[in-house]
């Protein structure tokens, strides 16, 4: 088993990633910015601590998902990302 430790937007958002029992997860901090992400795979992401204000694939609006929350994203599409504060995030990979 190894780890492999990833880095995106000159270091705002950094992940590391894993094998688990039930396939690939990343886990990972988001500093405060921007983003835009694309998926290969279908993923959900569970929000571990603070914040993510996401707009979904075909979503008119930013929804908020706090500490606790999750979302899905099938695979072949991209969302946004607002990050006010510090937050951490687990993603499952399927």
């Amino acid at each position: 088993m190894s780890l492999s430790v990833n880095s995106y937007f000159d270091d705002k958002v950094k992940s590391i990633a894993f094998e688990s029992a039930n396939g690939p997860v990343t886990s990972g901090v988001m500093l405060p910015g921007e983003y835009v992400f694309d998926t290969t795979k279908d993923e959900v992401m569970k929000v571990v601590e603070g914040e993510l204000i996401v707009k979904l694939p075909g979503a008119a609006e930013y929804v908020s998902f706090k500490t606790g929350t999750e979302f899905n994203v099938a695979a072949n599409q991209s969302f946004d990302v607002k990050v006010t504060s510090t937050t951490a995030y687990l993603c499952f990979y399927s």
